[in-house]
C-alpha cells in the first residue's frame, strides 16, 4: 500500500536532512541533496524536497502498517516543523481497496 502527501515549505531541504539524520539513528537511511528514504522494519517513507515544499511517500504491506508509519512519520515532522504546524493530508494513491 502507498499513501503520499505533501507538506508547502520553504524549509523542505531542512526538514528533510532533520529527519533522515534523527532515524539514521535507529534505522538505514538514505539521504542526498532534495531526497531520503527512511526504512523502517515495517515498511519505509520516501521523501523530495523542492522549492513547494516537502513529500512524503509511505510504503508498507497492509493498511495498518501503513497508518503505522504514517502516525510515526507525521508525529516526527509535527515536532521539528512545530513553528510551521504542519497539517498533513495523507491519500492512498495505491491499494486502497485492500
Amino acid at each position: 500500500m502507498k499513501a503520499s502527501t505533501f507538506f508547502a515549505t520553504a524549509h523542505a531541504e531542512r526538514y528533510l536532512g532533520t529527519l533522515c539524520k534523527h532515524f539514521g539513528h535507529k534505522v538505514p537511511v538514505t539521504h542526498e541533496s532534495g531526497s531520503g528514504r527512511i526504512e523502517l522494519p515495517f515498511g519505509q517513507c520516501d521523501l523530495r524536497a523542492d522549492d513547494a515544499g516537502l513529500g512524503l511517500t509511505a510504503l508498507a504491506s497492509d493498511r495498518p502498517t501503513l497508518d503505522k508509519i504514517i502516525q510515526i512519520i507525521s508525529s516526527h515532522l509535527d515536532r521539528f516543523a512545530f513553528r510551521e504546524n504542519p497539517e498533513l493530508t495523507w491519500i492512498i494513491t495505491e491499494g486502497a481497496e485492500a
